[in-house]
């Protein structure tokens, strides 16, 4: 199954760090955000990627045509030019970067792929949220129920604390509790392709005209979890992904 990545997007809600790169580029401990979400499918066994590209484009493309210098000691020849790597952290990836255009929207930038998506399924996802979902078990979820489409159900966490009250006492207290209100799209998806046949142009959204109309015909399924899910949306994301990393045990890490 080939993962399809949305990485094309203006990322205006956090253009301090989008003014010069992408949002997918953000660093987290080092490494864009979009290498994380990679390395959490890689670790699935998925490892065949289809990214669509668009804002600043030739700076992913920059990072993946040096992907495996930037990861290697080196040895050069300054007179010939030639670079031999030595050991160094190889993941065994395909990676196809696809120009889907400036502006385009979720759904048309998802049909501008549907050349490089082989197979009657495919994974997508967007390129700013990280997790510790059972990929490969929403894979096997998807398979196993026969609609359409499979999103990822997560319930995020309030950026505030949570209180229970009884006439002014407060009853219980927690601290940044997950949203009580619902369910809401985490992204991490496996479609079947007929999905493809949804979009309309380059002006669909996937989430509004796609994924609307899948429930409303009973298509669309949710494999509901419960674990870590944080997306990147703020420049006060960004500093929480960037605590977690230094701990030394973020919990989307389910790479060796």
């Amino acid at each position: 199954m080939r993962v399809a990545i949305l990485a094309g997007g203006l990322g205006t809600r956090l253009s301090e760090e989008t003014d010069h790169i992408p949002k997918p580029m953000v660093e987290i401990g080092g490494r864009p955000i979009l290498w994380h979400i990679m390395k959490t499918y890689g670790a699935a066994g998925f490892d065949h990627f289809v990214v669509a590209l668009g804002y600043k484009s030739e700076v992913v493309k920059s990072f993946f045509l040096d992907y495996r210098h930037l990861t290697s000691d080196l040895t050069i020849d300054t007179a010939t030019g030639h670079v031999k790597d030595h050991d160094g952290e190889h993941d065994a990836w395909t990676v196809d970067l696809v120009g889907t255009g400036l502006t385009t929207n979720t759904g048309g930038r998802v049909r501008r792929l549907a050349g490089w998506l082989d197979g009657p399924v495919f994974g997508l996802t967007y390129g700013d949220g990280v997790s510790d979902v059972d990929l490969a078990a929403v894979a096997e979820f998807h398979r196993g129920h026969g609609k359409l489409a499979t999103i990822t159900a997560i319930r995020p966490r309030s950026r505030f604390g949570g209180l229970v009250l009884d006439d002014g006492l407060v009853t219980d207290f927690s601290e940044k509790p997950q949203i009580g209100e619902g369910w809401v799209n985490g992204g991490f998806m496996v479609l079947d392709r007929a999905v493809l046949d949804r979009i309309d142009d380059d002006d669909t959204s996937f989430e509004k005209d796609v994924l609307e109309g899948l429930a409303e015909d009973g298509e669309l399924m949710a494999y509901c979890h419960t674990g870590f899910w944080q997306s990147m949306d703020t420049l006060r994301d960004v500093r929480t992904l960037q605590q977690l990393w230094s701990s030394g045990a973020p919990p989307w890490r389910t790479w060796t």
